[in-house]
């Protein structure tokens, strides 16, 4: 088991004119590696958070910059891992363990938490100057005038990838237009695959078992194929699947999957279309999951988007299975 000063990777105190604070480094052991490599099949996912307050990297002086951060784990890492051989400090906000972006719509990585996290660590004792760098992708939960308001620091908004900290400090913090870009590319997406495989898979794999071991092999290959399609191949081809709700993508991805898998199976007719309602509707909830991590919906779309989707689910999978029974008994 670790503990929070081993999670954050905390090698010392290091003293400031408010007390000691914790001293970090920069390098990524390999339980960090194996830690990060875990969450990201969701194991111990929400148990990964450092205590939150004020780290000292290297050895940072009163004009060293600060950059704010979630106590996630995971966004701890990056930003400690990109400042290496800088002195920098680090203001952990509390999100409760969620990452930046996440926490910045939920409310937690904050106006509010971050001008109190300023307030508690005395960072005014600590740095010559009233800055603070928020990563961009923070910015929804942040506002700025509002922290100079309480605190009387000011806040410049970072890049958006932790890689490129480093050539943002060196251009004296500004962000080149390409800085500010979101991007959501392949690697982006397949990123997200493993937790959703996971997470349905815990279902629908001992579902897929019990359907094949009581004599419905072709419907145990459907359910894995319906894993497969909302969990992967939604990400991995969204920008190509039609539609724009997550919901109607993965439901044409599960649709293509389940037709594929029924004339692979040799499934007459009236069967094939049963699975392709069924299967589809699946795909397309677990789908529907990506909502949540897309660079491009926001909460009140995912809502909309749900109340939406989810009767029409159920109409699918009730037309599916009654095609089946019917076919059974009549």
């Amino acid at each position: 088991m670790y503990d929070n000063a081993d999670l954050a990777a905390v090698r010392g105190r290091f003293g400031t004119p408010a007390g000691s604070v914790p001293e970090t480094s920069p390098e990524m052991r390999f339980r960090d590696t194996l830690a990060s490599w875990l969450a990201r099949w969701g194991v111990r996912r929400y148990g990964w958070s450092v205590q939150p307050g004020l780290y000292a990297l290297g050895r940072p002086t009163d004009a060293s910059p600060v950059f704010v951060s979630a106590n996630y784990k995971l966004s701890f890492d990056a930003l400690r891992a990109s400042l290496k051989g800088r002195d920098a400090w680090l203001l952990v906000l509390d999100t409760k363990g969620i990452n930046v972006w996440c926490a910045a719509g939920k409310g937690t990585f904050g106006t509010l938490e971050l001008a109190r996290s300023i307030a508690e660590t005395e960072l005014d004792k600590i740095v010559c100057h009233r800055t603070v760098i928020v990563p961009q992708l923070g910015a929804p939960g942040v506002s700025a005038h509002r922290v100079k308001f309480y605190s009387g620091f000011n806040v410049v908004y970072g890049p958006v990838r932790a890689e490129d900290i480093q050539d943002f400090l060196s251009s004296g913090n500004r962000a080149s237009p390409e800085m500010r870009r979101v991007r959501f590319n392949f690697a982006d997406r397949i990123a997200l695959a493993p937790l959703e495989l996971v997470s349905f898979g815990k279902y629908l794999l001992p579902v897929a078992a019990a359907l094949y071991f009581t004599g419905l092999k072709a419907d145990a290959v459907l359910t894995a194929g319906a894993l497969l399609a909302g969990a992967v191949a939604v990400p991995a081809f969204l920008p190509w699947l039609p539609g724009r709700a997550f919901a109607v993508k993965s439901a044409a991805a599960g649709g293509a999957v389940a037709a594929g898998l029924a004339l692979a199976l040799g499934l007459s007719l009236p069967g094939a279309a049963a699975r392709v309602l069924i299967y589809s509707a699946a795909a397309s909830f677990i789908g529907m999951n990506f909502t949540g991590a897309s660079t491009y919906t926001s909460l009140s779309g995912v809502q909309k988007e749900m109340r939406a989707a989810l009767p029409v689910q159920a109409a699918c999978l009730l037309a599916g299975l009654t095609i089946m029974l019917l076919r059974r008994f009549l």
